[in-house]
């Protein structure tokens, strides 16, 4: 099924994405949550109004990606000038704002920008991966619809694909959050394209795996992994440390964070029959 049917309700807005934000000049703006302690996935619901979807909704990223996953029924084209592009340092991932087209399904996208996950977020069959590059797109004809198209790495002996290898001499300029640089030889796309063409697609419709976790984005995520070498993943790990989302329920189940919260209550309250699950407004801690 093409996203185009999957995008008709909760789509989210391109401005919520990572790293799609107005920034002040000169400086990248750092989003307002976290990874560990109260910032951190579980406590996101109560962090700002808009996280809501974060704790009750259906449909999250990321997810273990298995036999119930379709694969695309077709290949993205993509086309990415080699042009310079600006790397930043964002305080919950590093991105790269770059410029370029992808049509899918007879519609067109805009490239806005990739950033990296360590480890991967997704996981195949249960594996998880040391790192995942999400490429965000948002329509050109409506701005709404999102399509991320993720990307696996695993280590290796041998050379890191052309996209890591050109952003990794750029990490010492980038140290500070907020702090960002030009990449004027912009960055090589080669072996991602090889990859897409030659690799399964998988295909699902899920959520941004970060505030407000909004629903309605088309993931595409290329099955076959690509290569990073142990001193640049050690590189980018240091600066990135961990900026992963837990896997999620199964598509169309119970939010997690709505499970467990049930369960806690039904531990400690065995005889009340209304679970938390069933009462929302529970579910919004005070800040």
């Amino acid at each position: 099924m093409f996203f185009k049917s999957l995008l008709v309700a909760g789509t989210a807005s391109a401005s919520c994405l990572h790293g799609v934000y107005k920034r002040a000049e000169g400086a990248a703006k750092a989003p307002r949550f976290g990874y560990e302690d109260t910032m951190g996935p579980l406590n996101w619901a109560a962090l700002a109004p808009e996280n809501e979807a974060c704790s009750s909704g259906k449909n999250q990223s990321p997810i273990n990606i298995d036999s119930s996953v379709q694969f695309a029924t077709e290949k993205p084209a993509i086309d990415i000038p080699k042009a310079p592009v600006e790397f930043e340092n964002l305080g919950t991932t590093i991105e790269v704002i770059v410029n370029g087209t992808t049509t899918f399904a007879g519609d067109q996208f805009a490239l806005a920008q990739f950033h990296i996950h360590t480890p991967s977020e997704h996981r195949i069959n249960r594996e998880y991966f040391p790192l995942e590059v999400h490429m965000v797109h948002k329509g050109i004809a409506d701005e709404s619809q999102l399509v991320v198209l993720a990307l696996m790495f695993e280590l290796s002996t041998e050379a890191s694909d052309p996209l890591i290898a050109g952003i990794t001499p750029h990490l010492d300029a980038i140290q500070e959050v907020g702090s960002k640089t030009p990449i004027e030889d912009g960055i090589d796309f080669s072996g991602v394209l090889a990859q897409v063409e030659s690799s399964n697609i998988f295909q699902y419709s899920g959520s941004l795996t970060t505030p407000p976790c909004s629903e309605g984005v088309t993931f595409l995520a290329v099955e076959n992994p690509l290569q990073i070498n142990v001193p640049d993943f050690n590189a980018i790990k240091k600066l990135v440390k961990y900026n992963s989302r837990l896997s999620q329920n199964k598509l169309g189940a119970d939010n997690i964070i709505a499970v467990a919260a049930g369960s806690v209550e039904a531990a400690s309250c065995p005889n009340n029959a209304t679970s938390i699950a069933a009462r929302p407004s529970l579910l919004k801690p005070s800040i």
